[in-house]
């Protein structure tokens, strides 16, 4: 797999239940942030993209694995990897982490992993369509 792209969000309070964990479904909402600066990091403007091409991206399926809880304040590392790329989709594995200082330099920690595979679609019908070409040599372009 490449190396991942790496995104950090702070936890804020509006991000956590009573009891100042990460609510779960919150995570969907990092991975979408950090899928988004992965885009603009890559040269692709999801606003061209609607207005040049008519078409958008728009999320098919997640899967997601909590394996520790996040909590208020914390600063998470989110990682994008694409795992696979179609004509008309991008799978990507995306991960939370936790990263801590101490003693012994930074420990990270796991916190979720998802899979999440979007696809392009045309604005007129919302039916799958082709990743217009610049897009996808964006994503094709190597680390």
């Amino acid at each position: 797999m490449p190396s991942p792209f790496i995104w950090t969000v702070r936890v804020y309070y509006e991000d956590t239940d009573a009891g100042g964990v990460v609510f779960y479904a919150n995570y969907l909402k990092f991975f979408e942030r950090a899928r988004t600066e992965w885009l603009r990091a890559a040269g692709i403007n999801q606003s061209q993209m609607t207005e040049n091409h008519h078409a958008v991206f728009v999320v098919k399926s997640t899967a997601l694995d909590y394996h520790m809880p996040a909590r208020l304040d914390d600063e998470l590392k989110l990682t994008v990897v694409v795992e696979k790329l179609g004509r008309a989709s991008v799978q990507f594995v995306q991960e939370a982490w936790r990263v801590r200082k101490d003693d012994d330099g930074d420990r990270r920690e796991l916190l979720a992993t998802g899979r999440i595979k979007v696809g392009c679609v045309d604005l007129v019908h919302f039916r799958p369509t082709q990743i217009p070409q610049e897009v996808l040599a964006n994503i094709q372009k190597p680390d």
